[in-house]
């Protein structure tokens, strides 16, 4: 130390190049002195000071990284084969911690997103997986972030990006789907046909109580068939307005 500071002293003010260094305001500076840890923690942003020849630093960047899981082939709970692929967002929030406890803090992180990935999914169903993708991605960032809090990290979020079936596989998933589709739509259809016909036999009802309804319907018909372009239109007249028509018997005649 004391050899340090009179090769300073000595060389001023050259020396003032190596010891004073900068670090920008999303990096952190851990200094070691001799091989041990500075006390006082990481230094900056900003300007900060080293003892050439016995200081020795490294920079760590605390922005947000992110990086894509590569496709891993998992077997599901119901012994299905599908590939899925990630992506983890996180940060360093201990650079002390973050260089001291662990060789390479990314690396570690993105080893242990791979086996984090195939552990969880191997305890899903498929269906699990398709269709409940956000309380995957919780789970997944509960177990990184708890397993790489002694590493200075944190984990912020975690997505499940895609999921490839089988080729055979989506077929099936295919044609089920298609066959489900058909028989909703006959049961919609069968469903509908019931409640027409109970209107039918409800308006047929209140038509059998009055005459007069039944006749402004066949009038109603006639106008909406008149509408159209047709050259000849046959319309049965109802027999009610026939009857004023038709000559009634004399008694005499009813007599014999």
């Amino acid at each position: 130390m004391i050899l340090s500071l009179l090769l300073i002293t000595v060389t001023l003010p050259f020396s003032l190049c190596l010891i004073i260094k900068v670090v920008q305001e999303y990096e952190r500076a851990v200094i070691f002195r001799l091989g041990r840890l500075l006390s006082g923690g990481a230094k900056g942003p900003g300007l900060f000071c080293i003892v050439p020849c016995i200081d020795s630093y490294s920079k760590v960047d605390m922005r947000t990284v992110s990086f894509d899981v590569p496709p891993q082939e998992v077997l599901t709970k119901d012994s299905v084969t599908v590939a899925v692929d990630a992506v983890v967002y996180f940060r360093v929030q201990n650079a002390t911690m973050s260089i001291a406890n662990v060789e390479d803090s990314n690396r570690s992180t993105k080893l242990l997103a791979q086996t984090t990935l195939r552990n969880v999914l191997g305890t899903k169903n498929l269906s699990e997986i398709l269709s409940e993708r956000e309380s995957i991605s919780h789970l997944m960032q509960s177990s990184l972030d708890e397993a790489t809090d002694p590493w200075g990290v944190k984990v912020e979020r975690v997505e499940v990006k895609d999921v490839r079936l089988p080729v055979q596989l989506q077929r099936a998933m295919a044609a089920e789907a298609e066959a489900t589709r058909e028989a909703r739509a006959k049961v919609i259809a069968a469903e509908g046909e019931q409640r027409a016909s109970r209107a039918l036999k409800e308006a047929a009802d209140v038509m059998c109580e009055s005459h007069v309804a039944l006749q402004l319907r066949y009038l109603q018909t006639l106008s909406t068939i008149s509408a159209e372009k047709n050259s000849t239109i046959i319309f049965p007249l109802p027999i009610d307005l026939l009857q004023n028509f038709v000559s009634r018997p004399s008694p005499d005649k009813i007599h014999l």
